[in-house]
Parts: C-alpha cells; sequence; structure tokens
C-alpha cells in the first residue's frame, strides 16, 4: 500500500533551484517536470509526453512552451499541446497532466493529489526561512529511505545521544523526561533539560555570543504538522536565567526546519534549514552552521539507509515501540488519519488532464 498522501502540500525544489530551464523532479512516485514562466510563476507538468511518452524534461524550452525532444510536440504551460509535426489539426486528447504549484518560505511547493483541493492556506508554515528577525540556510539530502523514517529520527532525538555524540548529543537528553501533545494535524514533543554542561556545538555557540560558557537549560520542541513538516524549536540558556519560564535573552536559539518529499517507497528528499536569531549579519556563522549541520545530518542519513536496507531484508517485520516512539506514533497515526480520508473519499486522481 501507498504509505504517503497524495493530497498534499509537499516541497519540490528550494526555489532558486527552479530556473527558466526544464527541472525533473520525481514527487510521489510522480515524474513531473517543473520551469519557471517567464512571469516567474511555477509550471509543473507530467514529464511524459502524449504521443510515445518521451521524457518532456529531455526536450527543451521555448518561452512558456515544452518542445518534446523526440518528435517535436510542443506543450503549453498549461499542459495542452499546441503543434504538432506535419499536421494541422490538434488531437483535442493530446494534453499532459498539470500539477498545482506555488512558491512560500524558500521552496517550490507541489500537490500531487486532486488539483480540486489544493488550498494555498494548507502550505506547512515554515516562515523563519524569510522572516528578517531570522537567519540561516539549509540543503536537500537525498535519502535512501522511506520518508517516514526520516520524520520518526526526528521526533524521537534521544540518538543524539548515541549517533551524535561529538556534536550536539549527550546523555542527559537520552535521560530527560518529555511531554507529547497532539492535534487534528500535528503532533508535539516537548523536553527540557535543565542545569547541564553544553554539548560540543551548543558551548561553541554560547561562547560566540556571550564570550563565555556555563551550565545551561536546554529545550527541544519538535512540532509535526502532517504528512511530513517537522520543526524543531532548539537552543540553550544560561541555567537558572528563566528560558523554562519564556525569558531565553540569555541564551542562543535556533530553528531546525525540516520538510521531507516521498519520491518512491523507498526513497525521498530531504529539505532542511538551520536558522537563528543572533549574529544575523554574519554571513561566516550562516555557512559554519549550515555546513555543522549538514555534517551532523550526514551520520543520520548513514543509520536511515542502513535501516531501510534491513527493512527490506526482513519485509514482514513489525517495528516495536517504547516511550521513545510516541511522538512518531502520533505522527505516523495522523498520517494514516489522511490516507484513510482519502481512501474513504473515492477521489479519482486522473493519471493525466483531459482538455
Amino acid at each position: 500500500m501507498r504509505s504517503f498522501p497524495l493530497n498534499a502540500w509537499y516541497a519540490a525544489a528550494w526555489d532558486a533551484d527552479i530556473t527558466h530551464a526544464l527541472f525533473p523532479r520525481t514527487i510521489c512516485d510522480q515524474k513531473m517536470v517543473m520551469f519557471r514562466r517567464t512571469d516567474g510563476t511555477i509550471a509543473a507538468l507530467e514529464d511524459a509526453c502524449w504521443h510515445r511518452l518521451y521524457p518532456l524534461s529531455r526536450g527543451r524550452l521555448e518561452g512558456d512552451e515544452v518542445v518534446c525532444g523526440y518528435h517535436g510536440l510542443v506543450y503549453n504551460s498549461q499542459g495542452h499541446c499546441i503543434h504538432m509535426p506535419s499536421q494541422e489539426t490538434i488531437n483535442p486528447a493530446a494534453c499532459v497532466r498539470t500539477f498545482p504549484a506555488l512558491v512560500r518560505h524558500r521552496f517550490v511547493w507541489i500537490w500531487p493529489g486532486d488539483p480540486a483541493l489544493a488550498d494555498p492556506d494548507k502550505v506547512p508554515d515554515l516562515h523563519w526561512n524569510h522572516d528578517p528577525a531570522w537567519a540561516g540556510d539549509g540543503k536537500t539530502i537525498f535519502a535512501r529511505c522511506n520518508y517516514r523514517l526520516v520524520l520518526d529520527n526526528l521526533m524521537d532525538l534521544t540518538h543524539e545521544t548515541f549517533v551524535h555524540g561529538s556534536s550536539i548529543g549527550h546523555r542527559e537528553v537520552a535521560e530527560a523526561p518529555f511531554e507529547t501533545t497532539h492535534g487534528n494535524r500535528t503532533a508535539t514533543v516537548t523536553r527540557w533539560i535543565e542545569g547541564i554542561h553544553p554539548p560540543p556545538f551548543w558551548d561553541g555557540q554560547m561562547k560566540r555570543k556571550f564570550g563565555k560558557s556555563g551550565l545551561v537549560d536546554r529545550w527541544q520542541i519538535i512540532r509535526f504538522e502532517a504528512p511530513s513538516t517537522i520543526t524543531i524549536d532548539v537552543g540553550v540558556a544560561f541555567a537558572g536565567t528563566g528560558a523554562p519560564q519564556g525569558d531565553r535573552s540569555q541564551g542562543v536559539n535556533g530553528f531546525v526546519l525540516n520538510t521531507i518529499t516521498p519520491e518512491t517507497e523507498g526513497t525521498c528528499h530531504y529539505f532542511w534549514a538551520f536558522v537563528r536569531n543572533y549574529h544575523l549579519t554574519e554571513q561566516s556563522l550562516t555557512t559554519e552552521l549550515r555546513e555543522g549541520v549538514f555534517r551532523i545530518f550526514g551520520e543520520d542519513e548513514a543509520v536511515l539507509e542502513a535501516q531501510q536496507i534491513a527493512m527490506a531484508e526482513r519485509p514482514d517485520y513489525t517495528f516495536y515501540n517504547i516511550n521513545i516512539d510516541s511522538g512518531s506514533m502520533w505522527a505516523r497515526r495522523l498520517i494514516d488519519k489522511m490516507l484513510q480520508e482519502e481512501k474513504s473519499s473515492a477521489t479519482v486522481i486522473p493519471i493525466r488532464q483531459t482538455a
């Protein structure tokens, strides 16, 4: 069975990646080709010519029209064929499916499901990515695993102790109590760890901002928004200065922004960014943090891909859950709820768009 809902917005690329050129990408098992129209808006078409299924991404772009690289059929950005070689009459059935697309929060978002349900207000909130009160950057990871394994990883940060011990993890993360709450489309895991020595990453950030280090109160507030977006409010402040009560002025605060887009059942595009609310104009710090987080996430990538291989070897294995899995369990339940809603609605999503 398909593990990803179709009636949802998924990040397809960073906005800077899509130019006036053909950009292919597979999203939710659907091959698409995207490009930026001359007016700056995004077009997304099925990446297969109506005539012989040759990938349109292997053709060329002329203005806002795509020319098939096999026989020269021409499609407008609405997916309709407007030229056929050696004939004047255009077959009215000659069209390819188009996908709703928009730009928000520095990402291009695609709706692979029923276009009638593509409400722009349902785009996940990642406003920190362009908020002037925050500075940061991110990258894309192509992960050879099911997208839900990435969600599991992000919803339970106790693994930091064991996977990221040299940077952001230490024993207290694995032992600290936490609280899990949920809503209709969200699940949140909140963890506070008070009066501890900061791990190397956060100790360095405190020294950079305050010129000193010391015991800190640390927080991790993980918020999942179905089907595949997670924001993590993270930081440390000097112990006893009021951070648990809401005063974070004596600390450093960041947000880890994550949105994961299924490619297939066994692969996904993992878009992430790390943003901060201090030293906003220091580009060198932005680069340093981006590359540092990228190295940390590389450790996660190795774990997740090894996990996917083990799952393929034991396809009938059922995961066991313990207390630390409460956040990921709720995330999966909310995804299953969306899948059931799609199944119950019996919405037929056309493979090809009709004229």
